[in-house]
């Protein structure tokens, strides 16, 4: 019999999930399995996990086939009418040994075939935490997961359910054994970052928790933090950006448009000047804060002046790293009912958005030339910067370990030392 093949779609929080559910279902025995843990994103995200649970099925007949992951929470009909899928759970379930305990016996029965719950109920995540995911560079903490917020365009909350909260004793804890593992960097993670502590006693902000790791654990090298909204920044967060040399100077803001009338069509919380005033003050606080975004290209009524909103931006904020969307209409979601943007059109934007963004890297890997920055190396000749722009070097450097070296030049999207 052999071990479960595993095969992850979407963000960085469903990987951290993935490494979760290895050790769930080693724990339990599953074996001749395989694993599919799915993205709801976009419409798109869905139809290429059927394509993988296709391609699995082919390639593995004669294993059990296992989909799960928010795709599975929010629409498990989908998944369940595929004659390759012998069983879908929810992303609660998923997280549950008694789960994998279940799927570990020799055959599924119809019981068990179909295991999502209510989401929404949920009110925990901190059952499924586990030390060490990521490289032997990088490790990732979930301390939040769910969203209370309800933008047009997305489906996430209803494959995450609502904002719940791992409490600050318990992330500074495995953070420690993290430390002691020999990890030099440690990235939060979570679904809505920026909620982080409104469930739990006190209601404490993510500066908070950031200013208590960084106190509490101090032979920590650096500390990122994954994707936030930058309009539920905290005063404390600011404080740390200002005097924390071991908070890593780069930010991912999850934008998603620079168009005022968009945003609100969105059910944004930000409007563009929010976005543009946000990001200088970080970098007045933090000269060498870089940012990275996400933005979505072609969202319905988005005229051409709309999306010039959205390309001006670009500059506006000195964008860097940026992820682009185009547009993809998810069922159930209130914008899908809005008058929709011609899918070449779309194509165009999010073509001209990522030239934008494109140029913005190359201008910030020049300013990096002949600058000496301290490099945290993912494999022995790949490292990246504290602005985590990728470096190459010549010779074999130790993984794991922060070198400080000069730069020395750059090619397409990387530097080189």
């Amino acid at each position: 019999m052999s071990a479960p093949i595993f095969s992850n779609h979407g963000c960085r929080l469903n990987q951290y999930e993935l490494e979760a559910m290895k050790e769930l279902a080693e724990a339990a025995g599953l074996r001749d399995a395989v694993v599919v843990n799915t993205c709801a994103v976009t419409a798109e995200a869905v139809r290429k996990a059927r394509q993988d649970i296709r391609k699995l099925r082919k390639a593995n007949p004669d294993a059990r086939l296992i989909v799960t992951g928010c795709a599975a929470q929010t629409e498990p009909a989908t998944f369940t009418a595929m004659p390759e899928v012998d069983a879908v759970i929810g992303n609660t379930e998923k997280m549950l040994g008694e789960t994998w305990q279940g799927l570990a016996a020799d055959f599924i029965g119809e019981t068990e075939a179909l295991q999502v719950n209510d989401i929404m109920s949920v009110t925990e995540t901190a059952g499924h935490l586990i030390d060490g995911f990521g490289t032997r560079s990088r490790a990732y903490v979930q301390v939040q997961n769910g969203c209370d917020h309800r933008c047009t365009f997305c489906i996430i909350p209803y494959g995450r359910g609502n904002s719940r909260s791992v409490p600050a004793g318990v992330v500074v804890d495995q953070i420690k054994r993290l430390v002691d593992k020999g990890f030099n960097e440690v990235v939060l993670t979570g679904v809505d970052l920026t909620s982080w502590g409104a469930d739990l006693p006190a209601t404490p902000k993510l500066g908070d928790l950031v200013m208590r790791i960084l106190k509490l654990v101090p032979d920590l090298p650096r500390l990122r933090i994954s994707s936030i909204d930058s309009i539920e920044v905290d005063e404390n967060l600011m404080q740390a950006i200002a005097t924390e040399p071991r908070l890593m100077p780069h930010l991912h803001l999850s934008l998603q448009h620079g168009d005022d009338m968009i945003l609100k069509r969105m059910k944004r919380r930000h409007l563009r000047d929010d976005a543009i005033a946000f990001c200088t003050e970080a970098r007045a606080l933090r000269p060498d804060m870089t940012f990275g975004a996400d933005i979505i290209a072609g969202f319905p009524t988005e005229t051409d002046a709309m999306f010039e909103n959205s390309l001006k931006l670009i500059s506006e904020c000195d964008l860097t790293w940026l992820h682009i969307f185009p547009y993809s209409a998810r069922e159930g979601t209130p914008a899908a009912r809005m008058p929709a943007v011609n899918g070449t059109a779309i194509k165009a934007r999010a073509a001209k958005l990522r030239k934008a963004g494109d140029a913005q890297v190359q201008s910030h890997l020049a300013q990096q030339v002949e600058r000496i920055h301290d490099i945290l190396m993912e494999n022995p000749l790949m490292g990246r910067t504290a602005q985590f722009a990728e470096v190459r070097f010549s010779t074999p450097q130790t993984e794991g370990a922060i070198v400080t070296a000069p730069i020395t030049g750059h090619e397409g999207n990387h530097l080189t030392a």
